[in-house]
């Protein structure tokens, strides 16, 4: 007899309509095919028109006909064409998530995005770092992609031209935001130039003539339509909340929730600091002094990199057989420097075939070479082990159950960024945080996104202020981010400004963070061990975590 553990599950209809729609995907949107590592569209870029936006939407459509269309052809006579538990997992996550894809759409969302960090420009200029640059070949479909930048700025111009003539504008921030990036890819030293082709090639030379155009049309055509309202309004933002989220939440209850961590992790900052620097210090004056410490300074990006590297390699060993299982074939988390300069941390998959690796990408502003080890820690195990490499390297290793549109493009922030705050939680129980400083350094990060829920749901639902004193705005957000962050001021700028634009985003960290402890004290109160909570939760992919909870729990 063969035991159930040898069964190989063979990919069912389910999968194959779902692998068609991921290279149909990448042939309507092929910076989507780069991303992911699909081979045969990197010459390609998608024009963002109207067009564009519709063709999405269309596939989409098709693709919830076909699934539904399998579900109706299912029996309970053990035909081979039946639905087994994954696909019916598949199928229900695949409906929940292109339905609110199409809900977007519906609300004209995707026309009209323009913010600073995740859209059409952000997703232009972001996907050569991602493609290969060792054939000549490679360089070919560079080349072949740049020259398309013109034509994909007209038609996303179109698109904000379309949804502002319906009053769906972005804020005089986003688009103020937005043309500081197009200058500076149209200026001498745009990033443009770094991409392997000769800065000085008409290909080049015309890519960056496209953004600096396209700055002057924002500028002259869709500013002065602006307004400097950067709230969107509680029926919008209960949009955006559940499409980062996966489900809708008492967004009232998680702001008092968030103010009430964020007032005991205070608490814990002061206590620290009075201990490292007597009973007058503050937290802010503490920063300033781990800061100087030499203990806690790199000087350069290379010894950035190398003390990057390092930190994933001493976790693996840490974890694998105790509290998780590292896949043996755990491919290792590469690092790097991304040349935008906004002080944002970032990781990016690897390809499905596992060639192009993972990588953590650091985006270090100009001219800064010092690097603090107290703060930057637990980002390091976000980003890396145990937070997103293992996480998305986990999921891809699963192809025997995940098929292509679970291993790689099906992500749910609130799972995938709850995770990686969860990571950082689970290297404080091996205490890699019991040095004061790099404590310090959780609780700042924790405080952060803390933080960011009182100021992304106080803004965009025009909430009181926490001293009472008027109504959440920007000025005021900014101010409480400058209390409650060590962030220096350029890369304070740019997160206020990202969650202005990226409504409902922010927020997913903690409560998906909130999700993963409460599912694991419900996990091991049913006798399940810590390391087969994680290595089960993982194997699953990324989904809204009610479902994950449901799959967890339950089977």
């Amino acid at each position: 007899m063969t035991s159930s553990s040898a069964i190989v599950r063979e990919p069912s209809l389910l999968d194959a309509t779902c692998e068609d729609f991921v290279y149909d995907l990448a042939s309507i949107s092929p910076t989507t095919g780069t991303e992911i590592g699909i081979d045969g569209f990197d010459g390609e870029l998608q024009d963002f028109s109207p067009e564009y936006w519709d063709a999405l939407a269309e596939r989409i459509r098709d693709l919830i006909a076909d699934v539904d269309a399998l579900n109706d052809s299912t029996d309970e006579s053990d035909d081979e064409d039946d639905f087994d538990d994954v696909d019916s997992l598949t199928a229900t996550l695949l409906r929940d998530r292109m339905a609110l894809q199409l809900e977007m759409h519906h609300r004209g969302e995707f026309l009209r995005s323009l913010n600073i960090i995740a859209s059409p420009v952000q997703t232009i200029r972001d996907s050569f770092a991602l493609m290969p640059k060792v054939t000549d070949e490679d360089f070919d479909n560079i080349a072949s992609r740049m020259s398309k930048i013109p034509a994909a700025l007209r038609g996303y111009a179109e698109s904000l031209a379309e949804a502002a003539g319906t009053g769906n504008i972005a804020s005089h921030r986003q688009i103020d935001g937005v043309i500081n990036q197009c200058e500076a890819l149209g200026a001498e030293g745009s990033q443009l130039e770094e991409v392997g082709l000769p800065p000085e090639s008409a290909v080049v030379e015309e890519a960056k003539e496209a953004f600096s155009e396209f700055a002057d049309w924002l500028s002259t055509e869709l500013s002065p339509q602006a307004t400097h309202e950067d709230g969107v309004g509680r029926e919008r933002y209960e949009l955006f909340s559940e499409y980062f989220l996966g489900r809708e939440i008492d967004l009232d209850e998680a702001y008092e929730w968030a103010t009430d961590q964020l007032a005991a992790t205070v608490d814990e900052q002061v206590a620290i600091a009075r201990s490292l620097y007597g009973p007058d210090a503050t937290v802010l004056g503490a920063y300033r002094q781990l800061n100087d410490d030499p203990r806690y300074q790199l000087r350069g990006t290379d010894a950035l990199m190398e003390w990057m590297r390092s930190v994933n390699d001493e976790v693996l060993t840490v974890l694998d057989g105790n509290d998780l299982t590292v896949p043996s074939d755990l491919p290792r988390v590469e690092c790097a420097i991304d040349r935008a300069g906004s002080g944002g941390i970032f990781y990016t998959p690897p390809s499905d075939d596992m060639l192009r690796p993972g990588t953590m990408w650091w985006s270090v502003p100009e001219g800064q070479d010092v690097f603090h080890t107290w703060q930057e820690l637990t980002t390091v195990f976000h980003e890396g082990v145990p937070g997103h490499h293992l996480q998305m390297a986990s999921a891809l290793m699963q192809r025997q159950d995940l098929n292509l549109w679970r291993r790689l493009v099906c992500w749910n922030s609130g799972h995938g960024e709850g995770w990686a705050l969860y990571a950082e939680h689970l290297m404080g129980e091996h205490g890699y945080f019991e040095d004061p400083g790099f404590r310090m350094g959780l609780l700042d990060a924790r405080r952060l996104r803390l933080a960011r829920v009182l100021i992304d749901v106080g803004v965009h639902l025009k909430k009181t202020t926490p001293d009472g004193a008027g109504t959440w705005d920007a000025q005021y957000a900014k101010a409480f981010l400058r209390d409650n962050c060590a962030l220096p001021d350029a890369i304070l700028t740019f997160e206020l400004d990202r969650y202005m634009g990226w409504p409902g985003q922010a927020p997913s960290y903690a409560v998906g963070y909130r999700d993963w402890l409460t599912l694991r004290d419900k996990a091991l109160d049913q006798g399940m061990g810590l390391r087969e909570f994680h290595d089960k939760a993982l194997r699953l992919g990324s989904m809204p975590m009610d479902m994950l909870a449901n799959e967890v729990l339950n089977h």
